[in-house]
């Protein structure tokens, strides 16, 4: 099984589907608060500057597509 992170922050609608579809097919994963010192040190790492992103094993998808994600899930 991959490890799922989902960096993500409050009022992110993109980030709540996440969430959601995670939940919905009982697929564990950490959640990452952008906004929280903590999180924001572990999300500048990324690379990244919007959210959501996801981290899959080591690969990372920028938004959320649920296609996508499972390509990467499933892969």
């Amino acid at each position: 099984m991959k490890k799922v992170t989902l960096y993500s922050m409050a009022q992110c609608p993109h980030c709540d589907s996440a969430k959601q579809y995670f939940e919905s097919k009982n697929i564990k994963f950490r959640l990452v608060n952008v906004k929280s010192p903590s999180g924001q040190k572990e999300f500048a790492k990324t690379g990244f500057r919007g959210v959501p992103i996801i981290k899959v094993s080591e690969d990372y998808l920028s938004g959320f597509s649920i296609a996508k994600f499972n390509k990467l899930y499933q892969g």
